[in-house]
């Protein structure tokens, strides 16, 4: 039995569709469907069923699909305990934000391609919600709180944020003395945000409102420093506008809740060693070692 013609059943089977396990397989749909095709007929039963709106697993192939992942497991790990000694090879496609990424998180990324000449390191950097299955991502880089999910994150490290506004802004409008102060106030926030502040022991939630939005961190920075309100960003996004003069933070007596960086990759038994590789260079980066979380 082929393994790629297993690796490609298990693929289409995750993201729910042809299109895109090809994306994430970095082949053609017809190469996808040549090769479940090919799976089907050795084994002769039909393991999914095709529909308009992807591709759903028959009751056969819900039963072959988790026996199939193992092997795929195991051929890389087999496959993995034969290199030399810290080569990696293949391809690691990685989701990152555009907030915090490219100042952040690229040297780090760049310093793995150069230790590994043999990976090809493939990087997003956008601040929407990637679906790392059915968009074909290995693993994502994800700053701030997470919502649930089935994914399996790895926290690296700690980041603060706070909320800051310019000097003009606050000549004008003032200052906000408590968190709920911030209703009276114009908030630059992406699209239904919500912000945290620690009152000693006490948490509070605060949904600000105000007439600029936008889905992107670095577009939050730019209103802020030209006045149009206040913004929540990370520490490291905002401490040379701080230093410049161009930013103030507000409401220092009331920090934010610690967030953090987190490696998130999709549910399976083991993370690849080059998701491990990764990981332990963000954690010699960014923090501490952490410890594993769900989200």
């Amino acid at each position: 039995m082929d393994i790629e013609e297993l690796r490609t059943f298990v693929e289409v089977a995750d993201a729910g569709g042809v299109s895109p396990a090809a994306r994430r397989l970095a082949v053609s749909k017809s190469i996808v469907s040549r090769r479940l095709a090919r799976l089907e007929a050795d084994l002769g039963v039909q393991l999914l069923a095709r529909t308009t709106r992807g591709a759903a697993l028959t009751e056969a192939g819900t039963a072959f699909r988790d026996s199939a992942a193992r092997v795929c497991a195991e051929i890389d790990n087999a496959k993995e305990m034969i290199l030399p000694a810290g080569e990696l090879r293949g391809r690691l496609r990685i989701a990152a934000p555009l907030t915090f990424g490219p100042t952040h998180l690229a040297p780090v990324i760049a310093e793995m391609g150069r230790r590994h000449p043999r990976l090809e390191v493939h990087t997003c950097y956008s601040d929407r919600f990637v679906d790392l299955i059915s968009e074909g991502y290995d693993c994502a880089i994800r700053i701030g709180y997470l919502p649930d999910s089935n994914l399996i994150a790895r926290r690296v490290g700690p980041i603060y944020a706070r909320p800051v506004a310019s000097p003009s802004y606050i000549r004008t409008h003032g200052a906000p003395e408590t968190p709920h102060g911030l209703l009276a106030h114009e908030a630059i926030t992406q699209i239904n945000e919500s912000w945290h502040f620690m009152d000693g022991d006490k948490k509070i939630t605060i949904r600000p409102q105000g007439r600029f939005k936008t889905d992107n961190g670095s577009a939050l920075l730019s209103a802020a420093v030209a006045g149009l309100g206040i913004a929540c960003l990370p520490n490291g996004v905002t401490d040379d506008h701080v230093k410049a003069g161009e930013l103030v933070p507000i409401l220092t007596r009331y920090p934010m809740p610690e967030a953090g960086v987190f490696v998130v990759r999709p549910p399976g038994q083991h993370p690849t060693r080059k998701i491990r590789v990764l990981t332990e260079m963000l954690i010699a980066c960014f923090g501490p070692r952490p410890r594993d979380e769900g989200t």
